[in-house]
């Protein structure tokens, strides 16, 4: 009988992931380039979401240290030759207002937003922290018709909800009542070309946090998986579990994923290859954090320490094709 723990051909790891997941502001992204938009998986690359990992006083993020989705969102703009008009500010009436006047020309990606007031979705019933991204179509007297990346088209969200999730209040970054607009294409740029300036903003940021003193209870990279599976084993409580289960796992094994398809697209080898190893040990914390088994979440946490060096190393000049 064949042994059933037999490594695979590496060949059917790389196998790109298709399917859903927590992709608010890429796939907003593309909904406002419409028929010019680049694939999903060249749009969060290009975010620079994929290059790094970060603790933030005991909360993990399998993204840069410093990055947060405001960045990622000009930076893909960047990287893609596109621009958009960026509005912030003021109160609900002055915003509705400004909102209201924008949808005449087209509609508005708005974020980010307190999904927790997003009532719309199942289980939401008031501030979580959670950020969430919006496409807004149609403003009236009573509600914001949006499509919702989440899996609600169309949904229809009353004023006063709307208006207290795009306040952002609970949410540890960016501006109230944020808004991107007139999104030009200002250049036809190859999609290898995007990639490798995303791989250039990628080791500027490598390069930034390593010179960096990490403030108290902050850590990058390694030090960020080393840290987290040492809180691990001191026992995990259901909101930072429901965190990894719910978000972070989900999302940072697809944009890996995504990113060593793209970087295996633009001839980095090596880069790809350490893309798809973290891909696949994140994905694979998803069971041992759902059953419980701390052991085995904070084993495979120590297995990704190594690999950010491994990445960064991928990305030096030297490794340019």
């Amino acid at each position: 009988m064949q042994s059933r723990t037999q490594t695979p051909p590496d060949d059917n790891l790389a196998v790109p992931y298709i399917g859903s997941g927590p992709y608010c502001y890429t796939n907003c992204l593309a909904t406002m380039m419409g028929a010019n938009s680049a694939d999903t998986a060249v749009i969060e690359t290009a975010t620079g979401s994929a290059f790094g990992m970060q603790l933030v006083d005991g909360t993990p993020f399998f993204d840069p240290y410093g990055w947060t989705p405001d960045i990622g969102l000009n930076e893909a703009l960047a990287n893609l030759g596109w621009t958009a008009t960026t509005t912030a500010g003021g109160d609900s009436a002055d915003a509705l207002d400004r909102l209201t006047a924008q949808l005449n020309f087209g509609p508005a990606l708005v974020g980010p937003v307190e999904m927790g007031y997003l009532r719309h979705q199942p289980g939401k019933v008031g501030p979580i922290g959670a950020d969430h991204f919006v496409i807004v179509l149609r403003i009236d007297d009573d509600a914001a018709t949006v499509h919702d990346p989440q899996g609600y088209p169309y949904a229809r969200i009353p004023l006063a909800d709307f208006t207290a999730a795009w306040r952002a209040e609970t949410i540890d970054y960016g501006e109230p009542y944020t808004m991107r607009t007139d999104f030009v294409r200002l250049t036809t740029i190859s999609d290898t070309e995007t990639i490798r300036a995303s791989i250039r903003f990628a080791r500027d940021r490598f390069s930034a946090v390593s010179a960096t003193d990490m403030p108290a209870g902050h850590f990058a990279n390694a030090d960020a998986a080393l840290a987290l599976a040492e809180a691990v084993e001191g026992g995990i409580d259901d909101e930072l579990r429901d965190h990894l289960t719910a978000f972070a796992v989900r999302v940072g094994a697809r944009r890996l994923a995504d990113a060593a398809a793209c970087l295996r697209r633009a001839e980095f080898p090596q880069a790809a290859a350490t893309l798809t190893e973290q891909a696949r040990l994140v994905g694979s914390l998803q069971h041992p954090l759902v059953v419980g088994d701390n052991a085995r979440v904070a084993a495979t946490l120590r297995a990704v320490a190594p690999t950010y060096d491994e990445l960064r190393a991928g990305l030096e000049p030297g490794a340019w094709p």
